[in-house]
């Protein structure tokens, strides 16, 4: 059974991910804890044989996690895949598009990788007046890892309900709501709790006439990124190529066609894409 030792905000404990048992002396907390953290000591048993508490300290062997591309393989190693994230939501009413909703999100593998393994604490920002000072990624992050290092196979989102409601007031009751603006919500809320970029600078957005698409498309990109950098935009957020045309009707070219054929080419960032259903 695999045994890690984890560095915690200054605590050192140490948890059987394997088994998720509670010893006899532990206290039933009720705050799950991330299993590991980027650049925190990971320590593990080298055999697969369940250590005693006498020879837990002399079997182990040491391993950092200092890279994201590590998490993933580190959650993986401490998790049951076969148990882990098949819990289920309790409906508070009729709120089963927000449960649909944030299963979906939950099984989205790099951003959940983030929550249970990466120390997302310290990219909180509290100083960005458009977040909710580090509340709603921190309701969210305690939803994932009861979805994920739980022991119950349900669980109720009320903390979360209401912490989205506190900021959101159309997701305050307990009616039906659009499943898509609630994640637009979420995800835009746990981007600016998370934005890297505590001062934001003015950014003065560049147009272009579609000459060097290729460059145009990285200038545009660096710039946005002047002002928002977070997981939500490392995992979900890319660029559309939007182009205007003159149609001026009061001129008319050779071939038939109105407008001076002037263009105007923008590169836009996109968090999402709303397609029609017919």
């Amino acid at each position: 059974v695999p045994y890690f030792t984890i560095t915690i905000m200054g605590k050192c404990q140490s948890a059987d991910v394997s088994r998720r048992e509670k010893s006899d002396n532990e206290e039933n907390h009720r705050f799950v804890e991330s299993m590991v953290r980027v650049g925190s000591r990971i320590l593990m048993p080298e055999s697969t044989s369940s250590p005693s508490k006498n020879n837990l300290y002399t079997t182990l062997k040491e391993h950092k996690a200092s890279t994201y591309d590590y998490v993933h393989e580190l959650v993986n190693d401490g998790i049951d895949v076969k148990v882990s994230g098949k819990v289920g939501l309790v409906n508070l009413g009729n709120t089963c598009f927000m449960n649909s909703s944030l299963q979906c999100l939950s099984n989205t593998e790099p951003l959940t990788d983030y929550f249970l393994g990466y120390d997302y604490r310290g990219e909180i920002n509290h100083d960005n007046i458009l977040g909710t000072k580090g509340a709603l990624v921190r309701s969210y992050a305690e939803l994932t890892k009861n979805l994920w290092l739980g022991r119950s196979k349900s669980y109720s989102p009320e903390d979360f309900k209401s912490s989205i409601g506190q900021f959101a007031p159309q997701f305050e009751g307990y009616e039906q709501q659009d499943a898509q603006e609630l994640l637009a919500f979420l995800l835009d809320g746990i981007h600016e709790d998370l934005n890297r970029v505590i001062t934001k600078p003015y950014v003065e957005e560049k147009d272009f006439d579609g000459t060097n698409d290729e460059g145009d498309a990285i200038i545009s990109w660096s710039n946005y990124l002047l002002r928002n950098k977070s997981i939500v935009v490392d995992l979900f957020q890319g660029q559309l190529r939007n182009t205007m045309t003159c149609r001026n009707n009061n001129i008319i070219q050779a071939d038939g066609t109105h407008g001076c054929g002037h263009k105007n080419v923008k590169f836009d960032p996109f968090m999402y894409l709303s397609l029609p259903i017919s």
